[in-house]
């Protein structure tokens, strides 16, 4: 009997508190939808980042007009080399029997030129004491001029072979430095086929990419900062190329910025972060919760 009474007493007061979480809960006011309108500022970053790459302003792969198999390299990869400084040599043996051959021409258009003009000099004397017809002066007149023409075009050719040379001894077209070999000693050289390639270390820009949303506030001749990642470098710089079009690059607008005074530790080919300032404009928000 007594534990039944104890058994009603823990029930009913179980009950009576479950009864007391529901009224609180039910007295607990519901969650009031709240409008607010009204003009915030974005918060929008004075700059237009873009990734790039440094890059030398002056860089070129040297090849030949030649064919013919390479003799010697006379430079490696790193090394600084001067303006007209030879780099490459290739054979020309069939170049030197070409010009042999051109000097032998010259030499019989020169006596041939000579003859010609001493009679041409003298039929004009003879005609002048009308002792040739105009015919005969007509004759020698032509041979002349066939003559002169004959060691003109000698020696043009002459010229020409001569300008093949320059194309058996690759030289540098401007100083700096050599970043890449694509020949040895003993390989073949075709025409148009690069050799090697050259870098001018005096002057380096960086080339970025800048998406269509941005490329409108790029100006050129605008201040540009450049945050070069591996050396953690800050250097200003000079917009001095922005490409009207993104036919070619998927979207993305070329642009080309000058650097200022890069130091030493800054070299072709590391990465950059491109930073161009632009005016920010504030915009009215709508904002509901």
């Amino acid at each position: 009997m007594k534990k039944r009474i104890t058994i009603l007493l823990l029930s009913g007061l179980f009950l009576l508190s479950c009864g007391k979480e529901q009224k609180v809960l039910s007295d607990t006011a519901a969650p009031i939808a709240v409008k607010v309108s009204g003009t915030a500022a974005e918060s929008q970053s004075p700059y237009v980042t873009a990734s790039g790459k440094i890059e030398a302003e002056n860089s070129a792969n040297l090849s030949t007009r030649m064919m013919g198999y390479v003799t010697r390299v006379h430079v490696k990869v790193g090394q600084k080399v001067n303006a007209g400084q030879l780099l490459v040599s290739i054979s020309n043996t069939d170049l030197q029997a070409k010009k042999a051959q051109v000097d032998a021409s010259i030499l019989q258009a020169t006596a041939a030129f000579n003859n010609a003009k001493k009679d041409y000099d003298r039929f004009v004397a003879l005609f002048a004491q009308q002792s040739a017809s105009q015919k005969e002066l007509d004759d020698m007149t032509s041979r002349y001029e066939m003559a002169k023409a004959g060691l003109e075009g000698a020696k043009q050719m002459r010229n020409a072979v001569q300008a093949q040379f320059s194309y058996c001894n690759i030289t540098a077209p401007f100083s700096g430095e050599v970043t890449n070999t694509f020949v040895k000693e003993g390989d073949m050289a075709n025409h148009g086929m690069p050799l090697l390639s050259v870098e001018g270390a005096s002057h380096l820009q960086v080339t970025a990419m800048v998406s269509e949303n941005d490329i409108v506030s790029i100006k050129n001749g605008m201040t540009a900062h450049v945050l070069v990642k591996s050396t953690n470098e800050s250097i200003k710089g000079k917009v001095t190329e922005v490409s009207q079009s993104a036919k070619n690059t998927g979207g993305q607008y070329l642009v080309k910025v000058n650097l200022e005074k890069a130091p030493t530790t800054v070299l072709s080919g590391m990465f950059a972060n491109v930073q161009f300032p632009v005016a920010v404009q504030k915009q009215p928000t709508n904002t509901q919760y």
